[in-house]
């Protein structure tokens, strides 16, 4: 039986797989893997930094709802980068009910680093998010999704509910995900709500459904999953 193997490369922490390495692995002909941690903030600090050689503008002329790519170029974007004594504008904190700039800004910044590491070759690139970093984790893989992401890795956690959000996700839908509470009674009701055309994603095509892997550490998991 032939068997091929792929090479994927690791460093998951926030930034530390970014779209340049992952653009590299990608061209090399292994999966290239962008870090999906904290990528709001990641990419309102590069906007503020200046955004030297013009990448991050570059990706976001290339977002398919200019409105709200608009709207967050003008809220973090400066032209000159931060002064040498200045402060990096923070963006709101995640809660159940998110605000809507916060989410935009989210799936801006994950289309971005995926859209900059596919561009320019036909290479297979892939997006990792962490389970236990639940809040911003549909709005970061609905951004993927729309930069045409290969492939979605998820660790840190069970990701039960991720393979049914990215298939809802293809049409738009509407999706949600328990969030865990530690404390929480029986009744007690946490659960994320992402609904992308409340969010301003209306009339836009459907996309590719990317492939799934989950990391798992037990067999009783590869069994649930």
């Amino acid at each position: 039986m032939e068997t091929t193997a792929r090479i994927i490369q690791g460093g998951m922490g926030a930034a530390i797989s970014n779209w340049t390495l992952a653009r590299a692995v990608s061209q090399s002909g292994q999966m290239g893997v962008v870090s999906g941690t904290a990528l709001a903030s990641v990419f309102a600090r590069r906007l503020q930094a200046g955004d030297e050689g013009g990448h991050v503008r570059r990706a976001v002329e290339a977002f398919p709802v200019p409105e709200i790519a608009q709207k967050v170029m003008e809220k973090y974007y400066l032209p000159d980068g931060l002064p040498s004594e200045g402060v990096y504008k923070r963006h709101p904190m995640y809660t159940l009910n998110s605000p809507p700039d916060l989410l935009q800004l989210t799936i801006v910044g994950s289309f971005v680093e995926v859209w900059l590491a596919k561009e320019g070759h036909d290479g297979l690139v892939g997006i990792n998010v962490l389970e236990k970093i639940q809040l911003p984790n549909m709005a970061t893989l609905y951004g993927a999704m729309l930069a045409d992401v290969d492939f979605v890795i998820v660790g840190a956690g069970i990701p039960l509910h991720f393979p049914g959000t990215l298939d809802k996700f293809v049409t738009h839908e509407e999706a949600t995900m328990p969030y865990t509470v530690i404390g929480a009674q029986r009744g007690d009701d946490f659960t994320i709500h992402f609904d992308p055309k409340a969010l301003g994603f209306e009339g836009l095509p459907d996309l590719k459904r990317p492939e799934f892997y989950a990391i798992i550490s037990s067999n009783v998991l590869a069994t649930a999953m």
